[in-house]
């Protein structure tokens, strides 16, 4: 009687637990491809496939998208193609507004026009103030002095396309 009891109990408990042929089903998911920007940069990431479990929830990815309520004003941006010293200077300040009633916290994201090919950047690396956080209803400079070698490249012309700001909180 014992064991049949037992049996019973690993039968109704096998049952109830055990693991169906739904439990191994899987599909295939497609994750876009997406850019990522940070003050250093940009990064892309291509579209990919990826082996799931039938019961995974997908989210969504969002897209980095920059504050609309910005605005900005070049007070300087002056590029010397030759210093004489063997190097090239890129010197610019960018007053950063924040219209907003709150402060906005993450960095400005410049994109230039270098002998024709256009390229973005947070310009970190040689950067005098960040503007890493702009209270509400005031403004930032944005300031950037570099320079680099010519033993890298000639450059004849950078000139200023746009500025985004990036939130990062």
């Amino acid at each position: 009687m014992k064991i049949n009891i037992i049996l019973l109990c690993s039968i109704v408990f096998g049952t109830l637990f055990s693991c169906s042929s739904t439990d191994n089903c899987t599909k295939t998911i497609v994750i876009p491809s997406r850019s990522i920007i940070t003050p250093t940069g940009s990064s892309y990431i291509p579209e990919y496939q990826s082996v799931v479990p039938c019961d995974y929830v997908v989210t969504p990815i969002q897209e980095q998208t920059p504050l609309q309520n910005f605005t900005y004003e070049v007070l300087n941006f002056n590029f010397t193609p030759d210093t004489g010293n063997n190097t090239n200077r890129l010197k610019f300040d960018i007053k950063l507004n924040n219209p907003n009633n709150f402060v906005i916290k993450g960095f400005p994201y410049i994109t230039v026009n270098t002998d024709g090919v256009v390229s973005s950047s947070g310009f970190t690396n040689g950067a005098i103030s960040t503007c890493n956080e702009i209270n509400p209803n005031s403004s930032c400079i944005f300031s950037f002095d570099n320079q680099a070698s010519l033993n890298l490249g000639i450059i004849q012309s950078i000139q200023l396309v746009n500025v985004k700001y990036y939130l990062t909180n």
